[in-house]
């Protein structure tokens, strides 16, 4: 069979099957083969015979090469990693709707029946919690976000582990509305949720493909946005309209391709935060985040809590989380002590939903802290020595540093609570985006398999392999020392890559042994 030898327009980016060498283009009706592409027997074609007993010339560097890196890196993501990216957007989809989900599931404990004049006092609401629950002890109270809700009693029980109990009492009746088991003021829903979409429920090791799918996100999309911003052919590729909507007259696979395309151009700024994001939490990039933030002074300033003047009894470290936890002391502390320490906390200014946690010894204070979530924020924490009433110590959110202010904001927005509302609903269309580009990639793949009777396959194959030979000697000597940054900063990313390459190199081996 000979080649056609007329000019063929280069394939545009195509993440999910650029047209192999020995493919037909499916761009056109006619399934013409590009010129020096391989035959239909797989041996190579007549443009790229070279006389016996020769070398083939080694291909000359160029900028282009550059491209069909991105394009074949591209791929490869696409097709291996996009998997872990689906499980991600459709686990993160269904974690945006847990506000609404814990109303429909636990409203009647998270709501009270009747809004009435004032709250109770803290000590009778937490009298009626431990009258109705006495096991474990009291770690702390979280006073109602709005006139709609409950008061949380949070106790630590040594047998929920990491868990704790909380009950839900009426602020304005102290009647007990219910009890759940929470992690960290997490439903048993949403904590459920929230385990499925970073480690699919399997724990520690199941984090792996969270982590897999964030650190990946930002090199698939800006992968993506640099192979269709650097498209080179027609004014149409260089407009706004082209690159921000698909082209309505494209067909095939070509229509496919700017859907894919068009739409992640839509999405990067938000993908591209939801990867950064999700990786200040992750195991391994989490912790070369947490690195930085104690080399540039990042974290938040600690709150002070020892009592002037006095010294914590000896082995008596205990530490009490804002939200409670499984240590702490083994008798209840003074009811009376939570309400000195809200009044005090008032008095200062702390307004909002706050968190009231005793202190952990005889010398240390009491803490109060703002847990406003939404959008503005509020964290201001204060000491209180609950004896005097005085503040003896206090942090403001004004004064955390930047980095910490990012990394806070950035959970909050990650998790669809910044914003409230809105937030869940650019989160839900971020999530349902990135399934349709996930999608469309897999269709380019199949719309670009070889359809000839001697050639037919299921699936598209690879682009050409060799593109970083002719990669311009720049482009090394910066680019493998970035990349080794990257690995280094995004341990996981550099380990797949790592295997990619490894593979890629055997299969390449196999390949040309079995065509020698």
């Amino acid at each position: 069979m000979s080649h056609r030898t007329e000019e063929i327009p280069q394939n545009d980016h195509d993440p999910a099957g650029v047209a192999a060498p020995g493919e037909p283009d499916a761009d056109r009706p006619d399934g013409v083969t590009k010129p020096g592409s391989d035959g239909p027997d797989g041996s190579a074609g007549p443009d790229t015979l070279t006389p016996p007993g020769t070398d083939p010339p080694r291909p000359a560097p160029s900028w282009e090469a550059v491209r069909h890196l991105l394009v074949r890196l591209h791929f490869y993501a696409g097709v291996l990693v996009a998997p872990f990216l689906l499980v991600a957007a459709l686990t993160g989809l269904a974690y945006t709707f847990t506000p609404q989900l814990d109303q429909l599931m636990y409203g009647d404990q998270l709501r009270v029946g009747t809004v009435g004049e004032a709250p109770r006092p803290l000590a009778e609401q937490i009298a009626a919690a431990r009258a109705a629950h006495p096991g474990g002890t009291v770690a702390s109270v979280v006073t109602p976000p709005g006139p709609e809700d409950t008061t949380r009693v949070v106790l630590a029980v040594p047998e929920l582990g990491e868990k704790q109990r909380t009950v839900f009492v009426d602020p304005y009746t102290a009647e007990v509305r219910g009890e759940l088991t929470t992690w960290f003021g997490s439903t048993p829903l949403t904590t459920w949720l929230d385990d499925l979409h970073r480690n699919l429920n399997l724990g520690e090791t199941g984090r792996l493909y969270s982590e897999v799918a964030a650190s990946w996100l930002g090199v698939t999309v800006l992968g993506g946005l640099v192979l269709w911003l650097g498209r080179s052919r027609g004014q149409r590729a260089k407009s706004a309209r082209g690159v921000l909507l698909p082209d309505r007259k494209a067909r095939g696979v070509r229509r496919t391709r700017g859907r894919h395309a068009a739409t992640g151009v839509w999405l990067a700024l938000g993908l591209l935060f939801l990867s950064a994001t999700g990786l200040t939490w992750s195991n391994h990039a989490g912790e070369r985040f947490g690195r930085l933030l104690d080399a540039a002074n990042g974290n938040a300033p600690a709150l002070d809590t020892a009592l002037p003047g006095k010294e914590a009894p000896a082995g008596d470290h205990a530490e009490h989380a804002e939200h409670g936890g499984s240590g702490g002391a083994t008798a209840d502390p003074d009811p009376a002590g939570f309400d000195a320490a809200l009044t005090a906390a008032r008095e200062a200014g702390l307004g909002g939903t706050v968190v009231v946690t005793p202190a952990a010894d005889a010398a240390s204070a009491w803490t109060v802290a703002q847990n406003d979530n939404v959008w503005p924020v509020h964290y201001d924490r204060v000491a209180v020595d609950t004896t005097s009433g005085e503040i003896t110590a206090r942090t403001y959110w004004a004064d955390h540093p930047a980095l910490s202010k990012l990394s806070k904001l950035g959970v909050q927005g990650h998790m669809g609570v910044l914003f409230g509302v809105v937030n869940q609903i650019v989160l839900a269309l971020l999530a349902l985006g990135l399934t349709a580009v996930i999608v469309w990639g897999y269709r380019m793949w199949w719309q670009r398999r070889p359809t000839r009777d001697d050639r037919q396959a299921l699936v598209g194959r690879a682009p050409e392999r060799g593109a970083w030979r002719r990669l311009p000697l720049p482009v090394l000597v910066l680019g493998i020392p970035a990349v080794i940054a990257l690995g280094w900063a995004l341990p996981v990313l550099g380990v797949t890559l790592a295997g990619f390459l490894v593979v890629d190199a055997v299969m390449g081996a196999a390949r040309r042994r079995r065509t020698a």
